[in-house]
């Protein structure tokens, strides 16, 4: 859970299927010891099909926002420097909620986004 730190956009494969990526901030639970100051991980997040539709249609920057999800991890190679391979990290979204008193506006927007599989039921 955390806030969206840009607007969402929607974008869809050669073949139709849409998709979304964002990043989340999400706060740690702690201050640091020295200054006092809150720290926050940044996670990048990726939705596909009618999730992706929905994020776009419903979130905006600084949204609070619940995701559920896997965690995939990937790699690539440099451009610039082709012996440096970086390391990437990702939730791939399975489901979504709003949270928080700004969540979904006049009421008119779902609660949440079923998964495919929960649809089908």
């Amino acid at each position: 859970m955390g806030r969206l730190t840009a607007d969402p956009e929607l974008r869809s494969t050669q073949s139709g299927i849409a998709s979304c990526r964002f990043t989340v901030a999400v706060d740690r639970g702690f201050a640091d010891k020295a200054t006092g100051e809150r720290k926050a991980d940044f996670i990048t997040c990726v939705a596909w099909r009618q999730t992706a539709e929905f994020i776009a249609r419903y979130f905006s920057k600084g949204k609070m926002i619940a995701i559920e999800g896997q965690l995939r991890t990937g790699s690539y190679q440099d451009k610039n420097y082709p012996d440096v391979k970086h390391y990437t990290t990702d939730v791939y979204v399975d489901s979504v909620e709003f949270c928080g008193k700004d969540s979904g506006g006049a009421g008119t927007a779902p609660t949440t986004q079923p998964t495919p599989a929960a649809q089908a039921a």
